[in-house]
């Protein structure tokens, strides 16, 4: 691996895959892309939230506000996860996706950024939610041009 990709939350799960991408990094004296990625409906939602109270305070919040603070956290797991334990380096990327498009924003920001592998978590859902939304972690291993790893919850 040379340069690995990381789907971030702020969840144990994503911690605990965070930690072992960064063992799997350490170990092959690799790069990690940190990727948050922000439900659409959310995050417009914020965006109005901020407005609302911009127009209270007298102050505008631009689109950035949520997403510099988005990777302002990616940034804080990062160092609490990583922190001295191992000596690597990492990039943060967020982006604002709907919810059936996750997949397709992990692949497009692994070729965008050469990232050679991934690491997801898969998710729960019964055989019906995988009809209706499709499987997240199969549509990424099937077009992922690299190796996927997918833990689970």
């Amino acid at each position: 691996m040379d340069y690995g990709l990381v789907v971030v939350d702020d969840t144990d799960a994503h911690r605990d895959l965070l930690r072992e991408a960064a063992e799997n990094a350490s170990g092959t004296d690799s790069k990690l892309l940190l990727l948050m990625l922000l439900d659409e409906a959310e995050y417009e939602h914020d965006i109005e939230t901020l407005e609302s109270i911009g127009n209270v305070e007298n102050v505008s919040y631009g689109e950035g506000t949520i997403l510099e603070g988005a990777e302002q956290d990616v940034n804080e797991i990062a160092r609490e996860v990583i922190g001295d334990d191992f000596d690597i380096e990492w990039d943060v990327l967020v982006d604002v996706v709907e919810e059936d498009e996750r997949a397709r924003a992990v692949v497009q920001a692994g070729a965008d950024n050469d990232c050679d592998h991934a690491f997801i978590l898969g998710q729960h859902r019964s055989p019906t939610g995988k009809a209706i939304f499709g499987d997240f972690a199969q549509r990424v291993i099937l077009n992922f041009d690299g190796y996927v790893t997918v833990a689970t919850e």
